[in-house]
């Protein structure tokens, strides 16, 4: 298919988005990722000794932020489309680096629980708000590129978080504290200074865009309502409609599984890298661990970005999204059975590698079908669904390695969930009508 020519204004507005807003963006949700996902760095360098967890305990612990998340995800998200993303997404970061501070100071289970649920409370709506936002900046033939500069964030923050969340904790003593303790301070100030920038870097839509040429706010604005106009014209979105529509809920249904292994990933591996020494008697300090859990992050972004830069060129296909979820999901359990931390590190490697893949990707579909307030609904519904899995997959991974005394069965239950989102997507994309394209958005 003949891709439409790029004029030089459409060249230069989408180059000044993608420099003037992705980053800052990216940069707000690389903290967000690193703020949840702290206490995996805290729970086996002394937080777990200290408050006296169990497996199950702290799983329950890091699932537990999703209730929460989950509660208030589609009200904040609606929220966000009528007060305006500079203002709610702001009040978003300053909330959750609050909370996220007060992690210094918890001293029992019960107070670990707390926070972690307010965390999730304080958390809730930022990403779906965040590529809402995106979308509302970017026509659609643009979007899976800038999805997907964005999410390089989420594999970078374990890239780069992991060794400083090490430093961090090797700073014991620092103010009296243990090293973890350090490490949820550390982690937290940032939210709350970039917080407030977010209060003066963004803006709510291209029309207040100073550093738009009036050319440039000129053809952005056409653009977006023309893409407005079209998707109305197909068919009015209510949010009634979007709770009955059958794409939205298979969709929540693949998130699901790629989010159920990216938390049971970004939740245990820094506790099964630390289990290296009794599995293949290889010690490693803080630091080293830290840098050795941020390989397989490593290697998934530059997988992420040619992927997804092959699916901005082509126009995203099933294959797209249905071949990571099937690497995912045979590689993950493979990973038991490797004889040295290299083989099982660089198999773990090729499971983050899938999930990054196909997400961005992933994120393309709902805003080709749906707009305004109804884009935010459903964004946030099949976010909120689909985090679930960050609840499930704390928990059930927590409590079968208790049961079992073994990582084997919790590491097969996502290698299942991973394979029954290929076998959802592919289900998703024979559904449509032979005359249709390819692009699973357009399936009725």
């Amino acid at each position: 298919m003949n891709q439409p020519t790029v004029t030089a204004v459409e060249k230069s507005t989408i180059r000044k988005i993608s420099w003037r807003l992705v980053p800052f963006v990216a940069l707000m949700f690389f903290i967000n990722f690193l703020d949840r996902t702290a206490i995996s760095f805290a729970g086996p360098n002394g937080m777990t000794q200290d408050l006296g967890l169990t497996a199950l305990q702290f799983g329950l612990a890091s699932g537990i932020f999703f209730i929460g998340y989950i509660l208030l995800e589609v009200p904040s998200n609606l929220a966000l489309h009528k007060f305006g993303a500079r203002r709610w997404l702001a009040r978003i970061m300053i909330s959750w680096g609050i909370v996220s501070l007060l992690f210094t100071w918890v001293s029992s289970v019960e107070g670990l629980y707390t926070l972690r649920l307010l965390l999730g409370i304080a958390e809730a709506g930022f990403f779906p708000g965040a590529i809402l936002y995106l979308s509302m900046w970017v026509p659609g033939r643009h979007r899976s590129k800038i999805l997907s500069l964005f999410y390089l964030a989420q594999p970078l923050t374990v890239v780069f978080g992991a060794p400083l969340a090490a430093s961090l904790i090797e700073q014991h003593g620092l103010f009296g504290m243990a090293g973890w303790r350090v490490m949820f301070m550390g982690v937290s100030i940032p939210a709350i200074l970039i917080g407030f920038a977010a209060l003066f870097w963004l803006v709510d839509s291209p029309r207040q865009a100073k550093w738009l040429t009036s050319e440039e706010k000129t053809w952005l604005t056409a653009e977006l309502e023309a893409e407005h106009q079209q998707k109305q014209g197909h068919q009015k979105h209510s949010l009634r409609s979007v709770m009955g529509n059958g794409r939205v809920w298979m969709l929540c249904l693949i998130y699901f599984g790629f989010i159920y292994g990216l938390y049971a990933l970004a939740f245990f591996l820094p506790t099964i890298i630390a289990g290296f020494q009794q599995q293949f008697g290889t010690t490693f300090n803080v630091m080293q661990k830290g840098l050795i859990t941020g390989v397989p992050y490593l290697i998934a972004a530059v997988v992420m970005f040619f992927w997804s830069k092959d699916a901005a060129r082509r126009g995203c296909k099933t294959w797209h999204i249905a071949i990571p979820a099937l690497a995912g999901g045979i590689s993950v359990p493979l990973a038991l059975y490797m004889d040295s931390p290299f083989t099982t590190i660089m198999v773990i490697a090729i499971t983050a590698s899938a999930i990054f893949a196909a997400l961005p990707n992933f994120w393309t579909l709902p805003t080709q079908f749906l707009t305004g307030a109804s884009a935010a609904a459903a964004i946030a519904l099949i976010n909120t669904l689909g985090n679930v899995a960050g609840f499930s997959a704390g928990y059930i991974t927590g409590a079968l390695h208790d049961a079992t005394n073994s990582y084997a069965l919790p590491m097969f239950v996502v290698g299942g969930f991973m394979l029954l989102s290929a076998f959802l997507m592919l289900l998703l994309n024979r559904r449509r009508s032979p005359s249709q394209p390819i692009s699973l958005a357009q399936e009725h």
